[in-house]
């Protein structure tokens, strides 16, 4: 496969606050991300997977180094840890604010919220909605956009595990039907392996890539918790 990103940080320092010493979060890394691959960034809390995540978003920009998309007009989607729904909005209007007026993909919007259970939500406010349905809706809302590349940070955290698990098997339900590049926040090992075609792993102070995997498993072995665990301490020992 081509690559569709390149990841060139040569450090990223957070400045000195209220008398604080500037903390260097990030060392060097250097990163080639394939086409339609499922990239997992794994690692310690606090260690710079959304600083990273960020970079790669061009939300911030205060860093050594270079992000390189391949063509340079990629559509890059980003999906928080948060849903990010605006209360006073339906599920449908939701959806269609990311969207410019007149856009053809407008019309697509019943089939994405039946695809992801929300049809019979659509024209209810996000405050009747649970989490788990918030978060249905804001895949729904990130793959209508029909992104080149996803980044995703840690969107199934504080989730009970089947509601977690449903969401994890939509995610991967929704990308092979609808192929984009991934690049997956998370540090739940188990969730990195049930996703991931690749996982990364990030340590170290300041941190860099400790690790770097091809998940073995095929699709259909996922489900399978024995598996999953055998493949687990493959790669994180």
């Amino acid at each position: 496969m081509s690559e569709v990103l390149r990841i060139e940080v040569a450090g990223k320092t957070w400045p000195a606050v209220a008398g604080r010493q500037p903390h260097a979060v990030l060392g060097r890394l250097d990163l080639g991300i394939e086409r339609g691959s499922f990239v997992v960034l794994t690692g310690p809390s606090g260690c710079g997977k959304s600083t990273l995540l960020n970079i790669v978003a061009g939300l911030d920009r205060e860093f050594e180094g270079a992000v390189t998309f391949t063509p340079a007009d990629q559509h890059v989607t980003y999906i928080f840890q948060r849903p990010r729904l605006l209360p006073w909005r339906t599920v449908r209007e939701n959806i269609a604010l990311v969207l410019p007026d007149g856009d053809p993909r407008h019309l697509r919007i019943p089939a994405m919220l039946a695809r992801v259970g929300l049809e019979d939500a659509a024209d209810a406010y996000p405050e009747r909605l649970s989490l788990g349905m918030q978060r249905r809706a804001a895949l729904a809302r990130g793959f209508i956009l029909e992104p080149s590349v996803l980044l995703m940070d840690e969107p199934f955290v504080s989730l009970d595990d089947p509601t977690a698990q449903g969401l994890r098997q939509l995610l991967i339900d929704l990308w092979q039907r609808q192929p984009t590049t991934v690049l997956f926040v998370t540090h739940d090992r188990a969730e990195a392996v049930t996703l991931g075609t690749r996982i990364l792993r990030l340590g170290g102070a300041p941190a860099s890539i400790i690790g770097d995997a091809v998940v073995r498993l095929e699709r259909d072995q996922r489900s399978n918790r024995d598996a999953v665990q055998s493949e687990q301490r493959r790669i994180f020992g």
